[in-house]
């Protein structure tokens, strides 16, 4: 049993260790892309506690959100995590979906000031802002 828990706690160390190389590593990625991808989930997270606790978020978007955020914590996916490139990709489409969804029910300020990140990728993802009454859309 005691050499059961040691292996136990080395996988765990080894996993929380590659978190931090690949947490440093995405640091030293340069401006653009790559580096825009490399902090989506981090601050989908970020957002989605935000937005849990905002009085401003209805509920049926809070609902959403949380089960975006356990989607992305879950162990469980439907492309496997080690796969290179498209592993992350069900984890970052549902959480996608899920912004948007909020997108409609939530004001756009209000997920703007939740969003760590470059807003321009928010807004990329969100689409187009609504329109006010009276005007007429591009």
């Amino acid at each position: 049993m005691r050499s059961w828990l040691i292996g136990l706690a080395i996988a765990a160390g080894c996993v929380v260790a590659s978190w931090a190389l690949l947490l440093l590593l995405a640091r030293r990625l340069p401006p653009g892309v790559l580096r825009d991808l490399a902090a989506f989930i981090p601050d989908c997270v970020t957002t989605v506690r935000r937005l849990r606790k905002d009085p401003r978020v209805p509920r049926r978007a809070k609902v959403a959100i949380v089960v975006a955020g356990i989607w992305v914590a879950s162990p469980i996916d439907l492309i496997p995590e080690f796969l290179p490139v498209i592993g992350p990709l069900d984890d970052i489409v549902v959480v996608a979906l899920a912004l948007r969804y909020a997108g409609r029910q939530v004001p756009r300020e209000v997920l703007l000031a939740a969003w760590p990140g470059d807003p321009r990728l928010l807004e990329r993802l969100l689409g187009k802002a609504e329109k006010t009454e009276g005007r007429g859309s591009d």
